[in-house]
């Protein structure tokens, strides 16, 4: 570790607050702390390692605060939650071998695919009609909960969209939505983080006040969602991604 200059620390402090803030609520925390860490020009994938160890004190706060409002689905987290930690350590194991830009084009297509019917069902997620999930339903999300854990190691943005999208799809409101999804976002961040410690890619000089920063950012996000609701949720998530969208589709003809 080195000793960080004032400047270089208010940078980080600020950066990973606003980060987790909106993570905590709709995800895509990782467009605002990514680019801010590859800024201070520390190499790309040691940008992703520090992102992820400090992206994992932000997901502890959130999935706590979510956990205290009563608002996540217990038994069905403890059978997704242990799938979206595999998921992505597989994916970060991977990742190491094998481009993840390949995916791109497919992740673009899919963000417009989770917009666009975002933003043509008004209703969509306004009220829960979440009773519990069929057995069919149950294997299908374990499917999802292990895939999108993959996703999140492998190569990461939308994540957040695609979880949230997929627990409304099973019939939780906005608000239910993205409290379950930010529970296995916190196990393929735990994941990610060991796999990424374990191969020595973090940088704990940025992490560590990014990361309390973090911490206080993703409280403020989770009780700023739990007390404005669903109507609140809803328009952000669709800003967020229709950033994503943007910045993905940016990427793929540059």
């Amino acid at each position: 570790m080195t000793l960080l200059d004032p400047g270089m620390l208010a940078y980080l402090i600020f950066f990973g607050f606003m980060a987790s803030f909106i993570d905590a609520i709709v995800g895509g925390g990782g467009l605002i702390s990514i680019p801010a860490l590859m800024a201070t020009g520390i190499s790309p994938v040691f940008a992703l390692g520090t992102n992820k160890a400090a992206a994992v004190m932000g997901a502890t706060a959130s999935f706590a605060a979510f956990l205290r409002s009563g608002k996540i689905d217990g038994w069905l987290i403890r059978r997704l939650f242990p799938l979206s930690l595999i998921g992505s350590c597989i994916g970060v194991l991977v990742v190491r071998e094998v481009p993840p830009d390949i995916l791109r084009p497919l992740v673009v297509a899919m963000l417009i695919v989770v917009l666009i019917y975002s933003i043509v069902k008004k209703d969509w997620g306004k009220t829960s009609t979440y009773h519990g999930v069929t057995r069919r339903m149950l294997v299908l999300s374990m499917v999802v909960a292990l895939g999108m854990g993959f996703y999140d190691g492998f190569f990461g943005p939308g994540t957040g969209s695609f979880l949230l999208f997929a627990f409304l799809s099973l019939g939780f409101d906005f608000l239910g939505a993205a409290a379950n999804a930010r529970a296995l976002n916190f196990a393929s961040n735990v994941a990610g983080v060991t796999v990424f410690a374990y191969c020595g890619l973090i940088d704990l000089s940025y992490a560590l006040p990014m990361g309390l920063a973090m911490i206080v950012g993703a409280w403020c996000g989770a009780r700023t969602a739990l007390k404005h609701g669903t109507g609140f949720v809803r328009p952000l998530f669709i800003i967020m991604t229709t950033v994503l969208v943007g910045k993905q589709l940016l990427a793929l003809f540059e």
